[in-house]
């Protein structure tokens, strides 16, 4: 089983909604099959099958956050130097075309969210970045098409 890089931050707020899952959500969902059931025929109940539907979901995503957690390495971006773009850094660059300037952090999938600004290690924009430093130009292969970026700034989050 292959460990997976995350952030302190990053697996607290797993684990937080593994707990809601199963403290809130689960026990919730029980009690809305069990009130349907009430209901009589199961076949043309359909709050029944709406609240089954949505405890597969809520069983489904607690067996994933579990495997996540248990597979989470975490590492301490304090630790990372700012020299060079690595996990837990956040690098600027600015899209040479435009002009345009973004600021991105790498870190691992479970964290990954791009409105947050929030880049997976595995994204096509994090491989091209990881290694770079301060004044390089990258350019990087997107849906859109090929891309050229210059690193700006690299900091530690």
């Amino acid at each position: 089983m292959d460990k997976v890089p995350i952030r302190r931050e990053g697996l607290e707020r797993l684990q937080e909604e593994l707990r809601q899952l199963k403290s809130v959500d689960r026990p919730q969902i029980i009690r809305a099959i069990a009130e349907a059931r009430e209901h009589g025929d199961l076949s043309e109940n359909a709050e029944y099958h709406a609240a089954r539907e949505r405890q597969s979901f809520i069983e489904g995503r607690v067996a994933e956050l579990e495997s996540a957690i248990s597979r989470a390495e975490v590492i301490d971006v304090s630790q990372v130097g700012g020299g060079t773009v690595t996990f837990g850094t956040t690098v600027t660059v600015a899209d040479e075309e435009t002009d345009e300037e973004t600021a991105y952090t790498i870190v691992g999938p479970y964290e990954a969210d791009i409105s947050r600004g929030l880049i997976s290690t595995s994204s096509p924009i994090a491989r091209a970045l990881i290694g770079r430093q301060v004044g390089d130009s990258v350019e990087v292969i997107t849906p859109r098409g090929a891309k050229s970026f210059e690193v700006l700034d690299i900091s530690v989050s």
